[in-house]
């Protein structure tokens, strides 16, 4: 193995590594940004693609917020009884609830095995050609 194999070994490398940038070129770094969005045009992305999963995990961390706040917000109310011990902890009851909710759709839906960036990219690029069909 020459140098200049080697020296392309370590270049695809390094681009496997830093391929998030791609997303963040596509995304940021446009001229022209894209047009913004609706819940319709997200609701028709999934109807083409398979993300149903990722719409229907958010439920699931909407759910854990409600009780963690509820349940750490009454244990403050029940001992603390202060106004900012209430609020502190119903904030961070919402919090540890939505990120246990979320952890919990992840295995639900079994959404650790898809690639939620690709499915960024892949809407980012869906509405590009949308947005451009619209215009011609």
């Amino acid at each position: 193995m020459g140098i200049g194999e080697h020296f392309e070994g370590v270049k695809q490398h390094w681009a496997s590594n830093f391929a998030f940038l791609d997303y963040f070129k596509k995304v940021y770094g446009r001229d022209k940004p894209l047009p913004k969005w609706s819940d319709a045009d997200v609701d028709e992305f999934i109807a083409a693609d398979p993300l149903k999963a990722l719409r229907e995990s958010r439920k699931f961390a909407l759910g854990g917020a409600l009780v963690g706040a509820a349940h750490l917000g009454g244990v403050a109310i029940k001992y603390s009884k202060s106004p900012h011990g209430v609020v502190l902890a119903t904030g961070f009851g919402a919090l540890t609830g939505a990120v246990l909710g979320s952890e919990v759709a992840e295995h639900w839906y079994q959404l650790y095995k898809m690639d939620k960036q690709g499915a960024n990219l892949r809407f980012i690029y869906w509405w590009e050609d949308k947005v451009s069909g619209q215009k011609n």
